[in-house]
């Protein structure tokens, strides 16, 4: 997509733009375009981040799974707010996303951990996610018994693992320029849309 779509007169919706961003990136060839960064944070406020796969997105927001338990699922219990960057070097181009975090329905969770690969539906089972762990034998013994527990049966949704959604309030584009005089377009989210502006690189 052609960077002059960072003009406001021709972007007025970020869930749209991020689309077409998102595209660019998929069909530049670079690999796990969908991976992205995002920072949660505990009741004390003090930061953790680490990179995610998104899974889904649309006019409600941002989609990525985890077992609740993990240190990203604890944080989101205590301070439901999240941020992500997506980076793609290649195309210069970063997108900011923050906002409210709520987990999904679920059967929506169900709908996407029934495809992946039976493997990994298994070890959601296995793995007490950020738990401490004595031993690699202890996790291989414990996919196992998970695998034993399902063998010759579907592999149901645990209920310690799901999806959750950013609704964002803030949507920042940023591309790159030459003499690092970057464009940045923000759009905030108001009761009756967006509003956007451009920021100084």
């Amino acid at each position: 997509q052609d960077s002059t779509m960072l003009d406001p007169s021709s972007a007025s919706d970020p869930i749209e733009l991020f689309g077409a961003w998102f595209e660019n990136a998929v069909q530049s060839g670079r690999a796990l375009p969908e991976s992205v960064a995002l920072a949660t944070a505990n009741a004390d406020g003090i930061p953790s981040v680490r990179i995610v796969l998104l899974k889904g997105v649309d006019e409600r927001g941002f989609v990525f799974f985890t077992n609740y338990t993990s240190r990203k699922g604890r944080e989101l219990e205590e301070n439901p707010h999240a941020s992500m960057c997506f980076h793609w070097a290649e195309l210069e181009r970063q997108i900011r996303i923050s906002g409210p975090v709520n987990k999904i329905g679920d059967d929506e969770s169900y709908a996407y951990f029934s495809t992946r690969p039976r493997g990994s539906r298994v070890g959601a089972w296995a793995s007490k996610q950020s738990q401490p762990l004595d031993e690699r034998t202890t996790l291989e013994a414990r996919v196992e018994d998970a695998e034993a527990r399902f063998e010759g049966g579907d592999v149901p949704l645990p209920p310690f693992w799901g999806g959750y959604r950013i609704a964002p309030h803030t949507i920042e584009f940023w591309q790159g320029r030459t003499d690092r005089l970057h464009d940045r377009l923000v759009f905030r989210r108001t009761e009756t849309g967006w509003d956007r502006e451009r920021l100084y690189p």
